[in-house]
C-alpha cells in the first residue's frame, strides 16, 4: 500500500509540474515587447547602444524595451511595439 501511495504522489507531482510549465509558456506568449517606456537600467535585453539587460542609460530610451502583458504597451504614454527612430 505504501508503494502505491508513493507512486501516486510522484505521478501527481509530475502532472502538477507539467501543467505549471504550460501555464508559464502561455503567460510568456501573452507578453509583448514595449519600447520607449523603460526606466534607465531596467531594460529586458540588449539595445542598439547597450550590450545587455539592465544597461539602458536614460528613461524612455527609444530602443530599450521591456516585456508587458499583450495589449498594455499601446496604452502606456510613450509606449510603442516597434523601436522608435
Amino acid at each position: 500500500m505504501t508503494r502505491n501511495a508513493l507512486a501516486l504522489s510522484a505521478l501527481a507531482a509530475a502532472i502538477a509540474l507539467a501543467s505549471s510549465g504550460s501555464a508559464l509558456a502561455q503567460e510568456a506568449a501573452a507578453d509583448e515587447k514595449c519600447y520607449g517606456v523603460v526606466k534607465a537600467g531596467a531594460n529586458d535585453c540588449e539595445t542598439a547602444t547597450n550590450s545587455c539587460a539592465g544597461t539602458s542609460v536614460e528613461d524612455g530610451q527609444a530602443d530599450a524595451w521591456v516585456y508587458v502583458p499583450k495589449g498594455l504597451c499601446e496604452k502606456l504614454v510613450g509606449g510603442s511595439l516597434e523601436p522608435k527612430a
